[in-house]
């Protein structure tokens, strides 16, 4: 049996329409009564998946594939190099360094003492171009604020400051290193600061930002010699709309504005005395412009690498030249160009799959990236842009044979017969008799990108003989701006019919029946499999929604989620409410439904996406009384959005998952 759960008759009518909430005292996470709750619902879940058979066998897998050697790509200063690696027997990434590329490496900051429980960790946050300061973040748990610290290059010491436990954009420090200009979440909005070193948070000066409100973000980024700073100010987490400024902050100069109030995403770049744009005005598939330092007139603005077929993801500038991180049919290109914009044979990488992290500096030729597909490890390159040759630089020793994987793509049509594009995952001898166990996971938000990328839940799970499916949903940024805004705000239900008919399309071609198939998505993802869920539940046996958005009418109330306002809207606006809660899987929860068995994942230190919608989702299905099927909540009280958990709690975390999906898939 559930915990009890107390519920209440609130109802209000929102513009003309009752909506009734009948678990919003568990919005209160701090009050006696919700922690009480949450105890209990930890201890039944607890009770459930610590008795089911075959835990020890998957954790061990996990284990094997998850310990590996780890690290991240290098950011080289003045010969030095800086990268986070976590070794096999560690549980936490550290910060190292090496002095030249084949040098020794030294540990500069380790987190493991920082708590015994090993819920501290740290992040790169910024290291001057001298090499002189690392600033580097202190994260507890999986929370987004963090506290900043220095570390003096020369004394391996930490400076006697730090910026205090906050929501942090950007920190840069002056050329000068007698001052930190910092950008942070603010309750007014976002807000950028210069701190003088050595004195207390009273004296920090406001430089900039009182203009914006709390549905901006503000990123800061300085050129290689101190002159200029960037202000790169965003409109929502999606980024629709950027507004440009820079100012030359070594002469004291006033703020300019390099573009302000065009409906455009504009992404810069410092490339010598030019600012390199990435831009989708009057380029749904982006293109690259260039604007000289000394003329920002938008008449002087030089198109330097023009749109193409393919959607140009991303881009650096390295070596005076420009490499273009590209998307074509979803999986990862580099093309090279001049700093004019003339191409130059592309980056050859390993195989169909993602490339990210693309790394290097308008002074030097070396860059880094990384490349990882389904059935190859994540592995660092590093190559010269005169004469691009992969060298590998690290790669993940991991016991998997992906030799033994096909990896291929369909394209699923949608309701509206638009045709979305699929990956499969699972082994070459696969048998299509609808016996098959499949992971159906998606995410179709924010122009994000779902790439080809190993996973040890992927690879687990084929290796027990499942298919491992991914969507590219309309919302994401796989096909271009088009695509994205063709799953947003009133178009968003497209983005849960694309994810639909892809498991429509797993039945229907005898992959997979509704017994066998599960779904799995986070944050963004937690909504897409919230209202599949409650859209279509007969489609599924087993759904994990983790650290989701599943209350559309309130969400935009808690925490940050004002950003995410210009993605979804906001139910304060009379038309967007019409389609908000036509979808807002919490209200549409009925009790003469049969739904899957759900595992529902939050916690405490989520400060991005409020812990309360998987408590009022979860209270909201156990009350659901004919249905057979389990509802359990897995809720942290230490983890959070991050994504920064210890390795043996997240082995612990996908551990349980898995149980819970072997158990109700009734995989061998």
């Amino acid at each position: 049996m559930y915990p009890n759960t107390r519920r209440d008759d609130i109802k209000e009518i929102l513009h003309g329409k009752e909506v009734c909430d009948p678990y919003r005292w568990l919005e209160d996470q701090n009050g006696p009564e919700t922690r009480a709750w949450i105890t209990s619902q930890n201890k039944y879940t607890e009770s459930v998946l610590g008795r089911l058979p075959g835990r020890d066998a998957i954790r061990h897998r996990l284990t094997a594939l998850m310990k590996v050697d780890a690290i991240t790509v290098p950011i080289e200063r003045n010969g030095w190099y800086f990268y986070l690696k976590r070794t096999a027997d560690q549980d936490l990434p550290v910060i190292y360094t090496r002095k030249g590329i084949h040098a020794p490496e030294e540990v500069l900051i380790d987190p493991h003492p920082m708590s015994p429980n090993h819920m501290i960790n740290v992040s790169l946050a910024y290291v001057d171009h001298e090499a002189r300061t690392v600033a580097y973040g202190v994260r507890q748990g999986g929370e987004d604020e963090v506290s900043i610290r220095f570390l003096d290059m020369e004394s391996r010491k930490d400076l006697p400051f730090e910026l205090p436990k906050d929501h942090y954009f950007d920190v840069v420090l002056s050329h000068e290193q007698n001052a930190v200009f910092y950008s942070k979440h603010t309750p007014q909005g976002p807000r950028v600061f210069r701190r003088d070193i050595g004195k207390d948070g009273l004296s920090d000066e406001l430089l900039f930002g009182g203009q914006y409100g709390p549905q901006n973000i503000i990123g800061l980024t300085d050129s290689e010699d101190g002159e200029y700073l960037l202000y790169e100010v965003l409109y929502g987490s999606s980024s629709d709309q950027t507004d440009i400024y820079i100012q030359k902050v070594k002469a004291g100069s006033p703020i300019m504005t390099v573009v302000k109030d065009v409906p455009s995403r504009f992404h810069p770049r410092f490339g010598g005395h030019r600012l390199y744009i990435h831009t989708n005005e009057n380029a749904p598939k982006n293109r690259i412009v260039a604007v000289s330092l000394d003329n920002l007139s938008r008449g002087k603005w030089v198109e330097v690498v023009p749109e193409s077929s393919a959607v140009l993801q991303d881009f650096a500038v390295i070596g005076e030249h420009i490499a273009g991180l590209y998307l074509e049919n979803v999986h990862s290109s580099v093309r090279v160009f001049t700093a004019d914009g003339k191409r130059l044979p592309d980056l050859a990488t390993p195989s169909i799959g993602s490339v990210s992290a693309l790394e290097g500096s308008w002074s030097s030729s070396e860059a880094f990236l990384q490349f990882t597909s389904f059935n190859i490890p994540t592995t660092v390159y590093r190559f010269d842009i005169r004469h691009p040759q992969l060298t590998v630089f690290h790669r993940l020793d991991v016991p998997f044979n992906g030799e033994d994987l096909e990896v291929k793509q369909v394209w699923v049509e949608s309701k509206d017969k638009t045709k979305v594009p699929m990956f499969l995952v699972h082994n070459r001898n696969i048998q299509l008799d609808g016996s098959n166990p499949v992971i159906l996971t998606g995410y179709g938000g924010f122009n994000l990108n779902m790439l080809p990328a190993f996973s040890a839940r992927a690879a687990f799970w084929v290796e027990r003989g499942g298919v491992f499916a991914l969507p590219a949903l309309r919302g994401g940024g796989e096909l271009g701006e088009p695509w994205h805004q063709a799953g947003m705000k009133e178009k968003k239900q497209n983005v849960f019919d694309d994810f639909i008919a892809a498991a429509e399309w797993l039945i229907a071609n005898k992959y997979t029946q509704p017994s066998k198939l599960a779904i799995s998505g986070g944050s963004n993802g937690g909504l897409l499999v919230g209202a599949a869920l409650t859209q279509r539940p007969e489609l599924f046996r087993a759904v994990v929604c983790s650290y989701p958005l599943l209350d559309m009418v309130r969400y935009h109330q808690f925490l940050v989620a004002r950003y995410w306002v210009p993605e979804y809207g906001s139910s304060e606006d009379p038309e967007q409410f019409k389609y908000i809660y036509a979808y807002s899987p919490y209200h549409h929860v009925k009790e003469s439904a049969t739904y899957p068995a759900v595992l529902m994942v939050s916690g405490d230190s989520d400060t991005r996406v409020a812990p309360l919608h998987a408590r009022k989702m979860t209270a909201m299905l156990q009350s659901v009384q004919d249905n057979p099927n389990p509802v359990l909540l897995k809720y942290e009280t230490e983890a959070g959005h991050a994504g920064t958990l210890p390795l043996s709690k997240q082995i612990e975390n996908l551990t349980d998952e898995l149980s819970f999906l072997v158990w109700q898939l009734r995989v061998g």
